[in-house]
């Protein structure tokens, strides 16, 4: 890969595997306009590691009382903190299971299709606009509930399906449940740390059926996607706290008509 290309990837995957606006759109997006080849699986895994990082660090004391409360619960101690590590892992396993399911029956290649991703860049991004509209701001993470984080689970699920965005939709979600926009997407991200783990691991699993060489340039990309999703999360966080999410609503018709004139142009 070209430096241009290393510095690109890396920020394009750095801010949009966290602002929900869909990662998958401007993925297929940016290499089309700039004739790139593709990267490889091992600078995906690289920068995949970068943006799970990212949340540790900015959310590592949330990590931190998820890590102890889950200890305690090996002790036989039930905390709210080991509550909310068990409601992760719970939430967790519909991604799994439609991972398998779309694997299974050979839907892995959706990602290429580049219609898919446009037309579910605008639904979801309707959908973001009615939660945001409808939701009452009323419930924290304190509240969660088993059944809460399940259909949150669930949601997070559907962004196996390009052009959904694993941030956008389970803030959505969120939304929908009545959290505030800082929770939901707080808990969002603390859900999206074992999915991105899991699919680091598969996605390393690839590389080595595929054969591919470690290269530096991935290691680049990994340490730039670091700092571009650090900075990504900051924003969000702070604007979501003074502002509705109506900003990435707009955002993502115009990636999305973008797209469809890609399309059928």
């Amino acid at each position: 890969m070209t430096i241009e290309q290393i510095i690109v990837l890396a920020i394009v995957q750095g801010i949009t595997e966290f602002l929900p606006i869909s990662s998958s759109g401007h993925l297929i997006l940016v290499p089309n306009i700039m004739h790139w080849p593709d990267q490889g699986h091992f600078t995906d895994v690289m920068v995949h590691l970068g943006t799970l990082l990212a949340i540790l660090i900015y959310f590592w004391r949330d990590v931190l009382r998820l890590i102890v409360g889950a200890l305690e619960l090996f002790k036989g101690k039930i905390t709210d903190d080991g509550k909310l590590a068990i409601y992760i892992v719970l939430a967790t396993i519909p991604a799994i299971a439609f991972g398998l399911f779309l694997k299974k029956f050979g839907f892995e290649d959706l990602e290429r299709n580049v219609a898919v991703v446009a037309w579910n860049t605008i639904l979801y991004g309707i959908l973001m606009l009615i939660a945001d509209m409808v939701g009452p701001q009323e419930r924290s993470m304190s509240n969660m509930t088993l059944s809460s984080a399940l259909i949150i689970g669930v949601a997070q699920a559907l962004a196996l399906i390009p052009g959904t965005s694993r941030s956008g939709v389970t803030i959505t979600a969120g939304r929908f449940l009545g959290f505030t926009r800082p929770e939901a997407a707080r808990f969002s991200f603390l859900l999206g740390i074992p999915a991105m783990a899991g699919a680091g691991v598969l996605t390393i699993g690839d590389a080595i059926a595929d054969g591919e060489t470690i290269t530096m340039d991935a290691f680049y990309a990994a340490i730039l996607t670091f700092f571009a999703g650090l900075a990504a999360i900051a924003f969000l966080m702070a604007l979501i706290r003074r502002m509705s999410l109506l900003p990435f609503v707009i955002y993502r018709m115009a990636l999305g008509g973008f797209l469809l004139v890609l399309v059928y142009s």
